[in-house]
């Protein structure tokens, strides 16, 4: 990623200009960070979804529980608090809810 330089550097406002474009590198990161996250919440519960019933179950609940919390902290960080439509979308199990300590 390449970093461009304000335009108006040497004016009265180049502190101002600094830190905005510092504001939007990172937005940016966050934004990459949740989808990151996202993903990882896909793969873990598309993984548990495969696994049936055996005796990996209760290590997959368990990876899949903390591949939600992680994105759940990610998207509070973006200053997004409600998870209901998440839940929804990613049709996340009760099981892994509960694990949160959801119900």
């Amino acid at each position: 990623m390449s970093v461009r330089m304000p335009t108006n550097f040497g004016r009265s406002s180049a502190q101002e200009s600094a830190l905005d474009l510092l504001g939007h590198e990172i937005l940016a990161e966050k934004a990459a960070a949740l989808g990151r996250a996202g993903r990882r919440v896909e793969e873990s519960l598309a993984e548990l979804r495969e696994s049936g019933e055996g005796e990996h179950r209760n290590r997959l609940l368990k990876e899949a529980a903390a591949a939600v919390h992680a994105y759940f902290i990610q998207r509070e960080l973006c200053g997004l608090r409600k998870h209901d439509a998440v839940i929804r979308e990613y049709d996340i199990p009760r099981a892994v809810l509960v694990r949160l300590g959801a119900s």
